[in-house]
C-alpha cells in the first residue's frame, strides 16, 4: 500500500461537478492499493497517517500529528500510485492490486481513520475526480507499507 500524505489548509474532490468531500486544515491523503496488500498493510498505514509528526508545534517544529491538531483527512484512491514506469513510455500497472481487493481495502482504510475519531472524507472509487488542495508548507510525504520508501 502506498500513499501520498499532503499536510493541506484546505482541500476537495468533485465528480461529475459534484463536491463529494471537503476538509480544511488536515491531511490530503492519495491511497494506492498492491495485489499483495492486507489487513497488515492497512494497520500500518492507518498507524502512521494519524501518528505522522507533520504540523507545527508552538516552536515551529514539525512535532504534531493530525489527530494532535485535531484535523481533518481526505482519502483519493489512486491506483497509478503502483504505476511502474522504468521500462519503456507507458507506466505499467501489473502491480496496482485488482478493482474489488483493492476498494475493499481503500474503504477499510477509511473505516479504521473514522474509528479514531477524526472527521475523514472521501472521493468515489474508481471515478474520475478533480482533487483540489491548499499545500500548506509545502509539506509532501511519501508511504508505503512494504517500506521501500
Amino acid at each position: 500500500m502506498r500513499a501520498v500524505v499532503q499536510r493541506v489548509s484546505k482541500a476537495e474532490v468533485l465528480v461529475d461537478n459534484s463536491i463529494l468531500g471537503r476538509i480544511n486544515k488536515g491531511l490530503l491523503i492519495l491511497l494506492g492499493v498492491a495485489e499483495e496488500d492486507s489487513d497488515a498493510d492497512i494497520g500500518y498505514m492507518v498507524d502512521k497517517t494519524l501518528n505522522l509528526r507533520i504540523f507545527e508545534d508552538e516552536n515551529d517544529k514539525m512535532n504534531l500529528s493530525v489527530q494532535d491538531i485535531k484535523g481533518e483527512i481526505l482519502v483519493i484512491s489512486q491506483f497509478t500510485l503502483h504505476g511502474d514506469a522504468r521500462k519503456g513510455r507507458r507506466p505499467s500497472f501489473s502491480k496496482a492490486g485488482n478493482p474489488q481487493k483493492a476498494e475493499a481495502l481503500y474503504n477499510q482504510y477509511i473505516h479504521q481513520l473514522r474509528n479514531s475519531g477524526i472527521t475523514v472524507e472521501s472521493g468515489r472509487f474508481a471515478a474520475y475526480m478533480e482533487v483540489g488542495l491548499v499545500n500548506d508548507g509545502p509539506v509532501t510525504i511519501l508511504l508505503d507499507s512494504t517500506k521501500l520508501f
